[in-house]
Parts: C-alpha cells; structure tokens; sequence
C-alpha cells in the first residue's frame, strides 16, 4: 500500500494510533477530517480501518445523523489473529506485550457453514502470479526473486510457479475452512522464518542458495498460535552439459551440428536444477521454540491429495508448539531473572571495589599531607628567619626584600597545615 501525497494544509499528527483510538475518531467525525489529523486521503484512512479491521460509518451516515435516520453504531470486534493492534504513519509501532499464543479447544474448533460463501482464491494467491513471473532469475538454479517483499511465501521457478500457487490457494483455503485464517505475519511480530533447503536430498552443508525471501513470514493462526508455511519447489542433482553460457541436462540436452574438425569445448558436471515437485516446509516463527515439519512430493504422490491430512496434523502440531512457546517463555522469564541477580551481583561487586579504591586513595592522600607537614615547618622557618633579618637590613634593601618574600609566599601558597588538612577528601566524601 503506497501512501498518497500529503496535504500540506492539515495537521500532521505523529505517533502510532490503537485501533481503539482509531475506532473512536472515526465514529465521531467525517473520514475526511480524520484522515486530515493524519496527513492523508480519506481512502487511504479507509485503507488502515480495514488493515486494522475497525468498522466505519457507511456512505451517508453522517446526512442520516443529522435527521436522526443513521443506523446503529457497531461494536469494535475483537481482533482476529493476525490483526494489527496499532497504526503509524511513519510504520514505528510500539512493541506488544501479547498473552502467550494457544490452540483452540477442542469445543471451539469448527468449519464454515455450508451457507456461508466460500471464496475461490485465496487473497494471497489472489494477483501473486504476475508479481513472481516479473521477478529476476537468481542465478543459483534458476528460482524466482520477485522484486515485492511482502508475498506469499514461496520458493519455485517459473516452470513450476502455477503449480505451487494452485497448491498454495487449496491449502489455504482447506486451512481456512477448518476456521485458521492464513494472512502475512502482522507488522510488528518478531518472527522469524525457518532457513530453506531447496535440496531434494539435502547434505549436511547447505551453503547459499541466493533463494528470495519474503519480507514477513506466511503464517496460519490455529487459535491464536502462527505456524510458518512455505512452499518450495525442490531441486534435484542431474548431469549437465554447458552450453553457450548455461547448462542444460543432458536428458534435454539436443547435440548441435558441427563440422568435422569443429570440438565441443562445453563441459559436463551435475547441477541442480528444479524438479517440479513441492514441498511445504511448517516451523514454528517463535525464536524459543524449534519446530519444523516437512510434507514432500514424490513423482508416485501428488501433494496435493494429502491436503486434508496436512491439516489434520498442523492442528495437532499447534499444541506441541504451544508446549514449546510456553517452555521457551519460561526459560526467559529464568534467565531474565538470573540476569538481573548478576546485575545485582556486579553493582555490589563494583561498589565494594569502590569502596576500597576510595579507602585506600584517602589513606596515601592522608599519607602525604603527613609527609609533607616537615616541609612545611622548613619552609615557615625560612620565612621567619628572613622576616626577623629584615630588620637589620637598610631600608632601601628591606623593601625591596619584603617584595620578594611575598612573591615567594604566594607561589608556594599557603604553608599552614590545616589548610592542607582541609583538602584532604574521606573515603565517603570520594
């Protein structure tokens, strides 16, 4: 969603909005004067209702007021997994504290009803295809990087993108019947994506693919549990010849005419290369808890036709997550605490360090006014000699000499012990 063009003449407010907030505001006044608190287009406001799912008032609704003819106000509806909680017009959202994620009850699992309309296409497949097909070829085994981030989740080629959208939109459609709704992770999850191997036979080392990576994982919400999907189309390793600048598999591999004496200077080596068979890989997107499952193609089983089980055993999956989740939790909230008593530990540590270093400065400062109170006594016993001999002195000299002893007293300052007692620092005072 791009924003629209500012209007310079409204107030440009700052700060992320609730949806609570959000539903107020626009149950009090015009989308127009709304979206002008914003600095932006009553349609774009619109927009951000709907992302947030906050209802607003019908086209109308205000000339109906003002006749006292306007339909009931709704309530706001309690948001939905997946829902975003807040809205920012600079995309700053402040971080969410939400209740650890559940599974459903066994009582409130349910399906749609028959009478319900059904959708056709998923909102995510909806419009996906020509994003992917537009995107640049990465050169490791010729996988599509679309150039938009926030896209269904998928890792294929352009041979067998229709494929995995056809699987991806059955599966999400069979999810959501079974009352999971499967959306883009909201803004302001910190989730995280599980790593691919596009490898039908992975090895220990994967390496880099240089595979596309969504800017936010795909998930299903089983209850108020996120599972990650992804569909990825597996490579498999074939001998290939290269050929003008690319390799090709020497199954498909069609020898060109030479002449008699002209030499092949093409090589040939195994590459991966697509396979047409997909795999959806499901994690868990919670950093504490590690999960992940697999569900592969094979060319004697259509994964297409295990649809209905996948989803059996994502739902069964939810609550082993959640056990997860909830581990992981505790392990934070344990290791949060002992981080605090170390905190604690070291502030005692580094106090009593100071302490004894303030202690020990005092002492040797202490020390050394001592020391120097012999010093002193020198010092003053030179200027009363001087100041007693002055007397003897002719006045032209005994002035001249008064100068010089004051000179001399004020640069080595005062020679009094107390007063050098008085800059003496205690331990407290350090």
């Amino acid at each position: 969603m791009q924003e629209p063009q500012a209007d310079t003449t409204s107030r440009d407010v700052k700060g992320p909005i609730t949806r609570e907030a959000l539903y107020a505001l626009v149950w009090a006044e015009p989308m127009l004067r709304v979206a002008a608190r914003f600095a932006v287009s009553s349609s774009y406001m619109a927009r951000i209702c709907t992302l947030l799912h906050v209802p607003r008032p019908d086209r109308g609704y205000w000339a109906k007021l003002a006749f006292g003819k306007a339909s009931a106000q709704p309530l706001l509806p309690t948001p939905r997994p997946g829902d975003m909680l807040s809205w920012s017009r600079d995309g700053t959202l402040p971080e969410v504290h939400r209740p650890l994620p559940r599974p459903p009850d066994a009582a409130a699992k349910r399906t749609i009803k028959r009478n319900e309309p059904q959708p056709t296409t998923h909102h995510l497949v909806s419009g996906a295809k020509p994003l992917f097909a537009a995107g640049r070829i990465a050169y490791h085994a010729g996988y599509l990087k679309p150039a938009k981030y926030l896209l269904v989740d998928l890792a294929v080629s352009k041979t067998g993108l229709d494929k995995a959208l056809a699987f991806a939109n059955e599966l999400f459609l069979a999810l959501e019947a079974r009352g999971h709704r499967v959306v883009i992770a909201p803004q302001g999850e910190q989730f995280q994506r599980a790593a691919v191997d596009e490898r039908e036979q992975p090895s220990r080392n994967p390496g880099f693919n240089n595979l596309w990576r969504p800017g936010r994982c795909t998930v299903v919400y089983i209850g108020t549990l996120a599972i990650g999907l992804t569909i990825i189309e597996m490579s498999e390793e074939v001998e290939a010849h290269y050929v003008n600048g690319e390799y090709v598999r020497l199954s498909e591999l069609v020898p060109p005419k030479r002449k008699r004496y002209e030499q092949d200077h093409g090589w040939t080596s195994k590459r991966d290369f697509p396979s047409g068979r997909l795999c959806l890989q499901a994690y868990s997107p919670y950093g504490r808890a590690q999960w992940t499952q697999q569900w592969r193609e094979t060319s004697t089983r259509d994964i297409a036709s295990r649809i209905p089980a996948i989803v059996k055993e994502l739902e069964v999956a939810a609550i082993e997550i959640a056990r997860l989740v909830e581990e992981g939790a505790r392990q934070a909230a344990i290791e949060h605490e002992r981080w605090i008593a170390q905190q604690a530990q070291w502030q005692r540590e580094e106090a009593e360090r100071h302490a004894v270093k303030a202690l020990k400065d005092s002492k040797e400062e202490l020390l050394q006014i001592v020391e120097t109170w012999s010093e002193v006594k020198q010092i003053e016993a030179f200027f009363a000699d001087a100041e007693q001999s002055l007397a003897d002195l002719p006045e032209s000299d005994r002035q001249r000499l008064v100068d010089r002893l004051k000179r001399a007293r004020e640069m080595l300052g005062s020679t009094r012990a107390l007063d050098r007692f008085l800059s003496w620092r205690t331990p407290d005072e350090r």
